[in-house]
């Protein structure tokens, strides 16, 4: 299982532009095939760092999940917010892979 961990750079007097993009991805993405998280949207400290996280079962899934994601109505349009609103200054994908588990004590 592969994490995605997308960080924005996102103009700080977008931020509910930022957040009405968050929530159509709430819809897109599950039905797309990837296991989202969330969103995460400014609230204290930074006001120009967000995140979207994800996780994507390979690198070949998220090739498929991405070809859905751009098909899908929902995705297309918020592509096209995101281009309108120009509230995007910046995006960083980085696929992570979890190697703590099992969590938890040790008894």
């Amino acid at each position: 299982m592969l994490t995605c961990i997308i960080r924005y750079k996102i103009d700080p007097t977008k931020k509910a532009q930022f957040e009405t993009y968050a929530r159509n991805w709430g819809q897109a993405i599950p039905r797309c095939g990837a296991d989202l998280i969330g969103y995460f949207a400014p609230h204290e400290g930074s006001s120009t760092l967000a995140y979207g996280i994800y996780n994507i079962e390979n690198l070949a899934q998220y090739e498929a999940y991405r070809a859905r994601l751009a098909a899908d109505p929902l995705g297309q349009e918020n592509y096209a917010f995101a281009q309108s609103e120009r509230f995007l200054l910046r995006e960083d994908r980085t696929f992570l892979k979890v190697c703590s588990t099992p969590h938890g004590s040790h008894t």
